[in-house]
């Protein structure tokens, strides 16, 4: 794909309104996305595997106060926020054991999971060492953006 094509397309998102935009051109395609998410270089396959560093943000308080709609509140810790809309896996495979489990010591660069978006499989690494003191996400549900995924103490 043409470079002058890519960067014309990197002019139309910032233009437009739109937050993401992929163009297939026989087996090389590209995807853009706004809004601080990663920008995915042509591929020659159509399912890749990308990692992509976790966030980690610190929980101002001990613990959260529950919210009326019963859930339990968030242990103290540093969270590890999702990067992106997608379907969260806490295994490589259903019959896989889990990368993480509670309890478990992780340090940096240790695979916590895997959130798939549109096909594309993108590793979720700590950026923090620690050991895990929750998890928040069930494997094979959806997540949003900036949703608390797990907390590392």
């Amino acid at each position: 794909m043409d470079i002058r094509k890519i960067k014309k397309l990197i002019e139309l998102l910032e233009e437009s309104n739109l937050t993401e935009i992929e163009i297939v051109e026989g087996e090389e395609s590209v995807r853009l996305i706004r809004a601080g998410q990663p920008v995915a270089a042509p591929v020659a396959a159509p399912v890749a595997l990308i990692e992509q560093p976790a966030a980690a943000v610190p929980v101002a308080a001990a613990v959260t106060p529950p919210a009326d709609d019963g859930e339990e509140p968030i242990p103290e810790g540093e969270l590890v926020l999702a990067p992106m809309v997608g379907t969260f896996y806490g295994a490589s495979s259903p019959e896989a054991q889990p990368f993480v489990s509670m309890g478990q010591t992780v340090g940096v660069g240790d695979t916590l999971c895997i959130i798939e978006a549109m096909k594309m499989f993108n590793q979720i690494e700590a950026d923090i060492s620690g050991t895990i003191v929750a998890i928040l996400a069930e494997s094979g549900q959806p997540v949003e953006y900036d949703q608390p995924l797990f907390v590392i103490r």
